[in-house]
């Protein structure tokens, strides 16, 4: 095994490390909303089963999606992000591939929930080559981009499903991961070895299992609510064993040498009120996603790749604003960025709940409230993500987006259940889909209280010729102490 830091990334150029990450963050984010559309042209292919039962093959992605990014994080920061990185590339595109290829539902299940694992482990990783290979007064703008790719996948996911399912089926949408995840992994030799301290273990492994299968059977039971009844057995199961399995962990991680959950990054107010923000926001954003596409299609009587297609300028939206925030918090902060952007996405969910029109209207209503929509996530995506990421040290880069990318999730779950309980009526009307969206101005409003505390103060001035102080590439940062190459 060589040993040594690696060679600073920066001195080779960081442009296709970010285009690298930002690619599989595409990837794992578009599957999380890629297959809301597909249901109906599933339950074609497998009649015998339920149109409820089908709705796991959104479910399961999202629960272990949801579950395994926090311990994915903290494995990256021990086994190397290069490794993690190209693990969960192998795993998702593989699974991709088993999905297109299922011939029943328990194997495009199965599949399914493996895809889950393997995206969750390109997240953090991804972040992680973000950060800790891009010159350090680059950062926020590269965490702009990054989050831009991830603002646009989950805007755009409906819209390119939908054109999929209609034209190729539903197995496209799982067969077009394959040629992408390929050459993603023929790119990955381009990550620098990361150096970590000899003698660093593996996350404590009780708490790591205990970890995933909390947040899985919370957001399980939260997702699942309304179909499973919020007083039933099943539902309350999986959110008692769920906390309790949660508040095990925690517990653990406090005393643990090598813990599952680096409890010592909530001391950041900074980070705690990052997580609490995107917590809200993901409930806002899953939700205001699926109810755009049910609104058009129910109310307007419009087809799924019209519903797919009517979205698309807000994503596009989203995208540029989320590039051009990476800016604007260089000189500005998050917190800027964070606010402004829950003050634009409350306001239109509020002027939408209340003004939903029963008659198509594109031109002069859906299109100009969704530009400002999709902007309002853009600037919320990379406000919290930069927030979350840059309050820790270095070396911490992919436990804190773990758990952050976690918050975000499980707030999702939350949302979508709580869209599902409003619009639970058979007819439901254009005033039950102004509730959901009056729902998501006010968690949105939640996220923008939390985003007033966003504050990232910048690093000490270090002596002339020293370099300042979390300005050192992960490796860097780690040599002095007998480092190994990963």
């Amino acid at each position: 095994m060589r040993t040594g830091p690696a060679e600073p990334a920066a001195e080779r150029g960081y442009v296709p490390l970010l285009l690298l990450a930002s690619s599989a963050t595409f990837l794992a984010v578009l599957d999380v909303t890629i297959v809301n559309l597909a249901i109906p042209d599933l339950h074609k292919d497998f009649q015998d089963s339920a149109v409820a039962d089908l709705s796991w093959v959104i479910t399961v992605y999202a629960t272990l999606f949801a579950a395994l990014l926090a311990p994915a994080g903290r494995l990256a920061d021990v086994i190397g992000r290069r490794s993690l990185f190209t693990a969960g590339i192998a795993v998702f595109t593989a699974m991709s591939l088993a999905c297109a290829l299922a011939p029943n539902i328990p194997v495009l299940l199965t599949a399914r929930a493996l895809q889950g694992a393997g995206a969750a482990a390109m997240i953090p990783a991804a972040l992680a080559i973000v950060l800790m290979d891009t010159p350090p007064e680059r950062r926020r703008a590269a965490i702009g981009k990054w989050s831009a790719a991830s603002a646009f996948a989950a805007a755009v996911g409906p819209s390119i499903g939908g054109v999929l399912v209609d034209t190729l089926g539903w197995r496209s949408l799982f067969l077009i991961n394959v040629p992408f995840g390929l050459l993603l992994l023929l790119r990955a030799h381009i990550i620098p070895r990361a150096a970590r301290p000899e003698g660093s273990r593996l996350p404590d492994p009780i708490g790591t299992i205990l970890l995933g299968a909390g947040i899985g059977l919370l957001g399980l039971g939260i997702s699942k609510g309304g179909d499973w009844g919020w007083g039933g057995a099943a539902t309350l199961s999986c959110l008692a064993v769920g906390a309790a399995a949660m508040a095990i962990t925690l517990l653990r991680s406090r005393t643990h040498s090598a813990p599952a959950v680096e409890t010592g990054l909530w001391r950041s107010r900074t980070f705690a009120l990052a997580n609490l923000s995107v917590f809200f926001y993901g409930a806002c954003l899953y939700a205001w996603l699926l109810v755009g596409v049910l609104y058009v299609t129910s109310v307007w009587h419009w087809s799924e790749l019209k519903a797919g297609l009517a979205v698309t300028p807000g994503a596009v939206a989203a995208t540029l604003v989320a590039l051009y925030s990476g800016r604007i918090q260089t000189r500005y902060g998050p917190r800027t960025v964070v606010v402004a952007g829950a003050i634009v996405l409350a306001g239109t969910g509020f002027f939408l709940a209340f003004t939903l029109p029963d008659q198509p209207r594109f031109l002069t209503y859906w299109l100009p409230t969704g530009i400002l929509a999709g902007a309002g996530m853009g600037a919320i995506t990379t406000g919290t993500s930069t927030a979350a990421a840059l309050s820790v040290s270095p070396p911490r880069f992919a436990a804190a987006t773990g758990l952050n990318q976690t918050a975000r999730q499980v707030g999702g779950a939350f949302g979508i259940a709580t869209l599902a309980t409003l619009l639970s009526r058979a007819s439901a009307d254009a005033s039950d889909y102004g509730h959901v969206l009056l729902f998501c101005s006010i968690v949105t409003v939640l996220s923008g209280l939390a985003g007033l505390g966003l504050v990232i103060k910048a690093p000490p001035a270090a002596p002339q010729g020293q370099p300042a102080r979390g300005s050192t590439s992960g490796a860097a940062q780690t040599a002095e102490a007998k480092p190994t190459t990963l």
